[in-house]
Formats: C-alpha cells, structure tokens, sequence
C-alpha cells in the first residue's frame, strides 16, 4: 500500500548517495576531538538536568565531534526504551554545519527534514539549499537521524528485492490477485520488521524521537530547543514542545501535518492536496498552449489515469527492469512537491506516454532513495514502521470499496491509492510504547506553524489546524504552490521565520504571504 513521505526529505533523497551505519554501546563521557580547529567548552549544567535521575548518564555524555568532509559529525547514546533506562541502548548519528560567522553565532539550530524516515543528516549537509544566508551564518545546523533510520540503528523490514516488489505492487488494487497481493505484502512488513530488526521494531515512534531530541538538546549544551522542522518534522516538534514546554525554544513547523486527525481523515486530507497539486500542474500545463496532455484540465487528467491504467495492465521495460503502476505513481508525485520539478514531470511523463519509461523511473526510483546499493537509505520502511507504530488503525480489507466514493470525490485522480492506503497498517506486530495526545505544548516559547495554500503533503488546513491546536502558535500562511512554505522563494515567509529564529520577534497576529 502507498505511503507517502512527506517533507523537505523527499526532494533531499534526490541527491542522497550513502549512509554510514555504525555499532550499538553503552553511554559514555566522550573525550573532545583533537583536531586542529574543533571546538569545544565545559558541559553547561543547567543545560544537562536530566528529566528523570536514571537518564542523567545519557544527559552527561559529551559528543566526540569528527571531520565529515566540510562538516562535524557525532554520535550519541540514547536509550532503547525511556521505560528502561538502564536497558539496552542505541546511537543516533548527528551531522553539524558549523556557522558561517561563528562569532555572531545564535546557537544551534536542530532540523528535521520530515517523512517520517527521512535522514536529518542528508538534510543538514544540504543545509545551503535548505536555508537562507542569515541562518546560516548565525546557527550551526545540526541534523540527526530520528531513531530507526539513516544511520541512527536503521530498522530493517524487507530485503531489497523484496522492497522492489513492494514498491512496484499496485497501490490501488482492483482484482482479488491484486488485493491478496497488497494483504500479503503489508503482513510481510510487519512481520519483516519484528524479525529483522527485533526489540527495535517496538521503539521508532514519535514520542521517543523527541524524547531522543531532548537529549542531542543536552548534548550541544543548549538550555532550550531551537528547531527546525518540515511537514512530518512538524508533529515532532509539536510532540516535543508537548512533553518538554520548559525546554521547548525558537521552533518553526514548516508544511505543517494536523495531528489530531484519525487515519482516515488525514488519507482524505492527503488525498485533496496531491488533486489540488495535480490540477495546478495540468492547468499550468494547458495555460502554456501546446499542452502534451491534452487540451483542457479534463483532458490532461483522463490522460494520466490512462497511463496509470496501461502500466497496470502492462509494465513497461527499462533495460533489465520494468516501470510497474507502482513505480509510475511514485514517479508522478515527486515532482508535484515543488513547482520546480514541474518541468522534470514533463520530460518523464512525456516521454512514458511515447514508449520511454526510464526517466519516470528514476524518479521513482528518487522517491525511495534506489541509488546506491540498490537503496541509499532505509526510508520506505522507516515510514512503513513509524507511522504505523504512532497510528496502528487499519481498516479491513473488505471495508475499503466503500470508501472508494468519498476518496474519488476528494481525489478523482488519485482517490483509490489513498482509500486503500487506509488498509496498509494489517501487517503491525508491535505497539507503542507510549502515547501522546492530544498536543496542545502549553506552557512552551510562542512558536511559529507555516502552511502554503496548495501544498500537496500537508494540506493547508492541516497548518490552520495545528496553529490553533497549540497554545503558543502563531500562523504564517504563504500563497502558491509545492510543500513547505519557508526557502520557496516567499520573501515575506523567509523574513518572517529569520527574524523570529535569529531575534525571537514574534508577530503579533497571523500572517498572511501573497504569491511572490
């Protein structure tokens, strides 16, 4: 079943090449590193007070900062599970960009990129793309892979043939083979992440990521948090600012996802943005003349489900592999996330559309990060695990056709995908640890929650949602198209996040972005 990652992780994974994996030990006090040029202070103890007497090794450790080609990296100890302390341990992997002018210097910035699955590290190493010039000389950007992806204690649910067949599969399945395939594959998951990965399985939820944040906090000794978070970073943050209020600083949820909608509710959401984004694609398309599509929006559209259609019933060959419907899907949303990548959906749909499928699956093959060998990363199943570990709601498997109209209302193009999506946590072996909800961060710093109006991962009314949801929020619409609101060429947006992450102005109402 099709899981869509959200956030400034997916265009990330474009350029992500490899990720290091590393052992599993016991926390320790660091010694700080002795190349030219490392920096390095006493523990700040006010920064360090641990929330529980029995976390307060892991609050102590000092990170042993190493050259990472231009940038630092490190790697700290945090606890398998908050409940057991003194149990087994994992690391997380952390990657920082030192600030350009380091005697301006703000602090750190913390970023998460979103998914859930998506590297922070990858993300912090683009930190040139990802962020404007005053953030980057006044914060070191600090990444870090969450718990059970990248090189943070990676979950494994599936070998990577396995994970071609997955992804490849019909995420809209219209047979019986074709539903008795999707079940198979969503008990394989599940079962796959218990037997690959064990105890771990039980312990990549959300809660425990920021609870983990609040330890790299400790750790780059910083009394409060400073963060930046994109579509799926936003429930992170938010879960962060909920548990940790007095810690909780300067924090921006960028493409913000509503948190207090059940499963279906947000399938539907999600399923309303990508039609919004299809449509602006296909009208843009068609208001440029000559349109490959067709003459009108109707007519482009029925020419894409055409297509889906086709490879459904036909995959087409690349070389030793084939474009599966799957993978056709996934090449068709990528570029929908940024109105930059529109011109690349032109090529590689245009060129599927005469016999030449190669360029749709590279895209697909960007979206779950096939580069290296064959996966860059463990993204597609970090999502899988994560998501369904923070909302194991799944709805049988019989039920799903009688959502197919509301779904096809939201989304006449990609309904049926998200309305079967709301089957694709059957497979769950495990259960959370802890729970959260509802989030309300009372008591934290004001923070500030962005949305663009036709964001297609995180609706718009998923940021109005979640700017009134928490008590200290302030709204930041931007007018236009792609995912996240912040470095897409909105002045208004960037001035607004800048001033409030380097000087904490907060604006005193919302803020409303035109089109730029």
């Amino acid at each position: 079943m099709a899981l869509l990652i959200g956030g400034a992780g997916v265009l990330v994974s474009v350029v992500a090449q490899s990720r290091d994996s590393g052992n599993e030990d016991s926390p320790r006090s660091e010694q700080p590193s002795s190349r030219p040029g490392a920096q390095w202070q006493l523990p700040d103890e006010e920064a360090r007070v641990a929330p529980a007497k029995r976390l307060q090794p892991f609050y102590d450790q000092v990170a042993d900062w190493q050259e990472c080609g231009a940038n630092e990296c490190a790697r700290i100890t945090v606890p398998l599970d908050y409940a057991e302390p003194d149990g087994k341990t994992i690391k997380l992997q952390l990657l920082r960009v030192p600030a350009t002018d380091q005697d301006a210097k703000v602090g750190a910035l913390v970023v998460n990129p979103g998914g859930p699955g998506a590297a922070g590290t990858e993300y912090a190493s683009q930190a040139s793309y990802a962020f404007g010039k005053p953030l980057l000389a006044k914060f070191d950007i600090v990444g870090f892979d969450p718990r059970g992806t990248g090189s943070s204690s990676p979950i494994d649910c599936l070998s990577d043939d396995d994970l071609d067949a997955y992804l490849a599969a019909d995420p809209s399945p219209d047979t019986p083979e074709e539903i008795a395939a999707a079940v198979e594959w969503d008990e394989r998951m599940g079962k796959g992440c218990v037997e690959k990965s064990g105890d771990l399985a039980a312990h990549v939820s959300t809660v425990e990521a920021a609870r983990d944040m609040d330890v790299i906090r400790a750790v780059l000794d910083e009394r409060k948090l400073n963060y930046f978070g994109a579509s799926y970073g936003t429930k992170l943050g938010a879960t962060y600012a909920d548990i940790f209020p007095e810690t909780s600083g300067r924090l921006v949820l960028d493409g913000a996802v509503d948190v207090s909608l059940d499963a279906r509710e947000s399938s539907l959401g999600q399923a309303r943005g990508f039609q919004r984004a299809i449509d602006a694609y296909v009208d843009d398309c068609v208001d440029d003349g000559g349109c490959y599509l067709g003459a009108d929006r109707d007519a482009a559209l029925d020419t894409i489900t055409d297509f889906l259609d086709d490879v459904d019933a036909a995959p087409m060959k690349v070389g030793d592999r084939e474009l599966a419907v799957g993978n056709a899907f996934y090449g068709i949303v990528l570029p929908l996330y940024n109105q930059d990548y529109w011109s690349l959906l032109d090529s590689a749909l245009g060129a599927a559309l005469e016999g030449r499928a190669g360029e749709l699956l590279q895209l697909s093959d960007f979206y779950s990060s096939r580069i290296g060998d064959p996966y860059a990363d463990n993204s597609s199943e970090a999502i899988w695990a994560i998501n369904c570990l923070d909302d194991p709601t799944s709805m049988p498997i019989d039920e799903i056709p009688g959502q197919l109209k509301a779904f096809r209302k939201a989304s006449p193009t990609f309904g049926d995908v998200f309305a079967w999506g709301l089957a694709g946590c059957a497979g769950i072996q495990v259960e959370v640890a802890e729970e959260r909800a509802p989030l309300t961060a009372a008591g934290a710093d004001p923070l500030l929650v962005t949305g663009t109006t036709r964001d297609p991962a995180t609706p718009y009314e998923w940021a109005e949602a979640l700017a009134e949801q928490l008590e200290p929020a302030v709204l930041v619409s931007r007018e236009g198209d792609g995912h996240t609101a912040y470095n897409q060429g909105n002045s208004c947006v960037d001035d607004v996040v800048e001033r409030y992450l380097l000087d904490g102005v907060v604006p005193d109402d919302a803020v409303d972005c035109p089109a730029a």
